[in-house]
């Protein structure tokens, strides 16, 4: 008999919702409480709310598994398509989709899209071989095999086994074990139709003979080295970072509770600005995104991005992005983007916002000229793109 779905509380990013009282059970709502208090803000029934619920998520979107009977979706406030692209950019992936190819009409859609690529990949690398490289092993072995540890035989001259030190070429090696937990990730979050599933379940059992299942966190996907054996897995690893940078640990235990996926929209935001200014701002210009500031031995600051002059080096911009659309920029924001220009000694400090502020800033704080700009998610990235650029570089561009 097919269990019955789960009932969904549906939310919209930084968007309250209320809900009668009825409809969400206590022990939900104080699951929601102690577990998701980073993600959502939640207000128990009481006067204030007319005896009702509210809900508002704190700019993650994804779905939550609270109980096997009760899941939270949270839909993004930006365009679908829009979601696809700043996950193209900022995660690398560089897909080129023939056009129309990438419509999808929600969020469940781009997760499947994405799944669906990365096992079809990966049965398409093991149809032709997966990568195998070289791993040093030491044993005691009753024949020779590599190089022999001539103290050890020396010291237990009695001992029919000698200690030998070889290379083994194998397949049970990081490129191909981050495939493989991933796969073992995307089959617990029960977002995908079966007929993804399948092929999720198909690539997971080809790498299984191969491959033992150890976890990974999104960062072994990052700087690892390609040549021409394993150039493809490039695009394997970037859509492997894309899963587990926002697979969340489950708050329950048991291997079949269903894992939580959000997408942290604040960090996406940074990662794609950065990602495509790398790609887009003119020569003579460098992007660097999460400059270390360090104050002392014990105290130093990330900033979002800075731009430095190519031949001089000198930070010409610092820059912080800011995922949220208020009617004007807080005093808060203004005194750490100064602070973070201060120490670099820049002047030209930009605040990023998604959306344009009724009240855009532009003013100077000593020396420092602070702005506030917008690149917009509404419509077209690269338009919005060009647009955001010339009024960030406006005596640059041709």
């Amino acid at each position: 008999m097919k269990p019955e779905s789960p009932q969904m509380i549906e939310l919209t990013e930084y968007k309250s919702e209320s809900f009668e009282r009825d409809f969400i059970p206590e022990s939900v709502g104080q699951k929601i409480y102690q577990n998701y208090a980073k993600e959502i803000d939640i207000e128990f029934p009481n006067p204030k709310t007319k005896y009702k619920w509210e809900l508002k998520s704190k700019g993650r979107v994804g779905n939550i598994p609270i109980t096997p009977e009760f899941n939270i979706f949270i839909r993004p406030k930006v365009p679908i398509t829009n979601l696809f692209g700043m996950l193209d950019y900022a995660y690398k992936l560089n897909i080129n989709f023939p056009k129309g190819q990438i419509e999808c009409e929600s969020l469940e859609q781009v997760y499947e899209r994405l799944a669906n690529i990365l096992a079809q990949k990966i049965l398409e690398r093991c149809r032709k071989g997966l990568y195998r490289d070289y791993l040093s092993k030491t044993e005691r072995l009753a024949y020779i095999r590599g190089r022999v540890d001539l103290r050890s035989a020396l010291q237990k001259p009695w001992d029919v086994k000698l200690k030998c030190h070889y290379s083994e070429q194998t397949g049970n090696i990081e490129d191909n074990q981050i495939l493989a937990w991933t796969l073992f990730i995307i089959g617990r979050s029960g977002l995908c139709r079966e007929s993804v599933s399948s092929t999720v379940r198909k690539a997971f059992h080809a790498l299984q003979g191969f491959v033992t299942l150890k976890p990974f966190k999104s960062e072994a996907c990052i700087d690892r080295n390609y040549h021409r054996l394993n150039q493809d897995y490039q695009l394997l690893h970037a859509l492997c970072r894309f899963f587990l940078d926002n697979t969340g640990p489950s708050h329950e235990t048991g291997d079949r509770e269903m894992l939580p996926f959000l997408i942290d929209m604040a960090k996406l935001y940074e990662q794609f600005v950065a990602e495509w200014l790398k790609a887009n701002t003119p020569k003579g210009f460098e992007v660097e995104p999460q400059h270390r500031v360090e104050h002392d031995t014990n105290y130093f600051d990330k900033i979002d991005l800075i731009i430095r002059d190519s031949e001089t080096k000198r930070v010409q911009y610092v820059l912080d992005t800011k995922y949220k659309a208020p009617d004007k920029v807080a005093n808060n924001d203004i005194h750490q983007i100064v602070a973070y220009a201060n120490a670099l000694k820049c002047q030209d400090a930009i605040l990023v916002y998604p959306q344009n502020l009724k009240q855009p800033l532009d003013i100077k704080n000593d020396d420092i000229r602070v702005r506030s700009l917008t690149f917009s998610l509404d419509s077209d990235l690269h338009e919005a793109g060009k647009t955001f650029l010339t009024s960030l570089l406006p005596n640059t561009l041709p």
